[in-house]
């Protein structure tokens, strides 16, 4: 018996045929671009999607920057108080980015990094202070001695084999009670006018224009800190491009590009509105801008990234992943070094207790800012953000007038929260 489609064809004199043709014409033409628009819709989501779980911490410190800047009628968000973020945060933001090299070697830490900032900082006022030497000559010494204890750390992890926790847990022990030799339990007080202003006050205003309220100076810096920021990121990615790597989505990274280098041009006009830029953000940017071409750029970060992903495989391909861990536990250290004299000039003192729980500071913005607890996975933008986000809540909850234990307990619960979104994350991938 025929069926419906096909008499209905012979009445037209089409024959089946013609009409599948015509009916599949109409496929083509009614419902094939109503499922087209739907996968078009359906990509966009996605991207959308990927796109804001990429950049939620940005989001959340953008969240949590309102929430406190309405609770505390704005304070937090005037421009003398952001200059005084970056003055109380950037030793912080320094330590962090290099706790993340580490963590890049397979979620591995540091703990002693507060003790380190506390040795150095002590050199530095039984130099300075008490036996008067220059200024430029202490802080080489003080340099230095970061970078032997990172040598030392090194050497009993990548070559010993003493795992990282109980190496830098001694290390912590240690160089604390070494803190307390060289000071005597004592505080040394103050330091040289010459070092002091290493790391305090602002730059002044070189191209000052008569009747602006504006610090053109720090804004130059900031529209050349984003173009630099910018010309990383593209030529970065045009060379994963060119060597055939997966680059990711184009939409999603020139979004976050973009945004990133938005925040960095208002952050400069915002404090172009105060003094200017602190002159230790021209240390942390140089910090900055030195580990980003590092990590997204240059062999030995592609070492750290390869080590933390899969360390057989990482050492069946040739790389020498002795020398890589090496090198990620003495870059540690030289940075504590580094963060520990920007740390001595704001207390301007070198104090027997300065650094406590620097580390847990440090820890908490690399994982907050997006690093893996198993590794291979974390930026150096990230962790900027993530430092900012720790910042701005302990500036936050002062104003606010939360007590010492009630802000424990919020840092420790964002803590657990950010490693648990991690982790649920990678549950869910395999």
């Amino acid at each position: 018996m025929k069926d419906k489609d096909e008499i209905q064809g012979m009445i037209n004199g089409t024959g089946v045929e013609e009409t599948i043709r015509v009916q599949g014409m109409l496929n083509e033409n009614g419902s094939g671009s109503a499922i087209q628009q739907q996968e078009d819709n359906t990509s966009i989501m996605q991207v959308v999607l990927s796109t804001l779980k990429k950049n939620s911490m940005l989001i959340a410190l953008i969240v949590v920057l309102i929430i406190f800047g309405f609770s505390t009628g704005g304070t937090i968000l005037v421009p003398r108080n952001v200059s005084n973020l970056i003055f109380q945060n950037a030793y912080v933001a320094i330590l962090a980015v290099g706790m993340l090299l580490c963590i890049l070697t397979g979620g591995n830490i540091d703990l002693s990094v507060g003790s380190t900032v506390c040795l150095v900082g002590a050199f530095a006022g039984e130099l300075m202070i008490v036996r008067k030497m220059p200024v430029l000559p202490s802080i080489l010494i003080c340099l230095f001695v970061g970078l032997l204890i990172g040598v030392w750390h090194g050497i009993w992890i990548a070559y010993i084999g003493v795992p990282p926790f109980i190496a830098t847990l001694a290390g912590q022990l240690i160089f604390r009670g070494s803190s307390l030799i060289v000071l005597n339990g004592l505080t040394l007080a103050p330091f040289p006018d010459e070092f002091q202003r290493l790391a305090t006050g602002h730059i002044p205003d070189f191209f000052k224009i008569d009747g602006l309220d504006l610090n053109v100076t720090c804004l130059g810096l900031g529209v050349l800190a984003a173009l630099v920021f910018l010309a990383i990121r593209i030529s970065g990615r045009i060379r994963k491009i060119r060597k055939g790597y997966a680059p990711g989505g184009a939409i999603y990274f020139y979004i976050n590009t973009g945004v990133l280098a938005a925040i960095i041009v208002f952050v400069s006009f915002w404090l172009a509105l105060y003094e200017g830029m602190p002159t230790v953000m021209v240390t942390l940017i140089i910090v900055v801008l030195i580990y980003a071409i590092l990590t997204s750029m240059t062999v030995p970060g592609r070492y750290l990234y390869a080590l933390g992903g899969n360390p057989k495989a990482a050492r069946m391909s040739g790389i020498d992943t002795k020398k890589v861990m090496f090198f990620a536990y003495a870059n540690m250290s030289f940075l504590a070094g580094v963060a520990g004299l920007v740390f001595a000039t704001r207390l301007n003192s070198a104090n027997p207790t300065a650094g406590q729980n620097f580390e847990l500071d440090a820890i908490a913005s690399c994982f907050i800012g997006g690093a893996s607890a198993y590794g291979g996975i974390g930026t150096v933008s990230g962790v900027l953000i993530g430092a900012a986000f720790m910042g701005i809540m302990n500036n936050g909850m002062n104003f606010m007038g939360f007590q010492t234990a009630a802000q424990q307990v919020v840092k420790g619960m964002v803590l657990l929260l950010a490693v648990g979104f991690d982790v649920l994350s990678k549950r869910k991938s395999r």
